[in-house]
């Protein structure tokens, strides 16, 4: 860009957050609502969802700084996830989560499972959101009227939110779940499939946090394992 003076300017690019939050000021309301989950292609751990409620009358000038470098979970390092969800814990109207263990997503189903909670998280925002958002899919007639937006979590700040409350509370957990079952490199993979950790349950066989309704390899027996290779 170029002054009257013949000096050339830099554009300065806008911050992650900026983008997201001008998304959700666009849709013309005080309170704004987004959902959105972690865990949900883990072999082992549970299921988190969150529910974050923004209100867009006081979220200005310096409480809404610390979100400027909001952005989807999968694109922060853990460090400023941490940083983020501090953030968003101060400037949130209202914080919902939902953790769903192992058991139930083998009961119920992953997927129905994840449209519960996420339910579950904007039915129970106080005071009622206008606009509530979930990443991704529709949650079904039950769930609070919403929108679904897919990649919503690169899309809305309410959105990205809960997709970073739900990250850190999930890691966190499974952190935890490291010291009650060390064998398994939790804290590592945080449950995700990785070579290591296939090879310790093929070693092992699955302890009480793992999804026995996952399709994965390490579950099979030495037949299905030949049989699959050959295939």
């Amino acid at each position: 860009m170029r002054a009257a003076c013949g000096v050339i300017l830099e554009r300065v690019p806008s911050q992650p957050g900026q983008r997201l939050l001008r998304f959700d000021r666009r849709l013309g309301a005080r309170f704004v609502a987004g959902a959105d989950e972690a865990g949900r292609g883990s072999l082992a751990g549970p299921l988190v969802c969150a529910g974050v409620l923004l209100d867009y009358e006081r979220l200005r000038d310096h409480r809404v700084r610390p979100l400027a470098e909001l952005n989807d979970s999968k694109q922060l390092s853990p460090e400023r996830r941490e940083q983020l969800f501090r953030a968003v814990v101060a400037c949130a109207e209202q914080v919902v989560v939902r953790v769903i263990p192992a058991s139930d997503i083998d009961r119920n189903g992953l997927h129905r499972s994840n449209l519960a909670g996420l339910r579950s998280c904007l039915a129970a925002l106080h005071p009622p959101a206008e606009v509530c958002l979930a990443d991704g899919f529709r949650l079904g007639p039950t769930a609070p009227p919403h929108r679904a937006v897919v990649d919503g979590d690169e899309k809305s700040a309410a959105i990205a939110a809960a997709s970073v409350v739900a990250k850190v509370v999930r890691d966190r957990s499974m952190r935890r779940m490291d010291a009650l079952y060390p064998h398994y490199g939790f804290a590592r993979h945080v449950g995700y499939i990785t070579p290591g950790h296939s090879a310790i349950v093929r070693e092992r066989g699955p302890c009480e946090i793992h999804r026995l309704s996952f399709q994965a390899l390490c579950y099979a027996g030495d037949a299905e394992l030949a049989s699959a290779a050959s295939a």
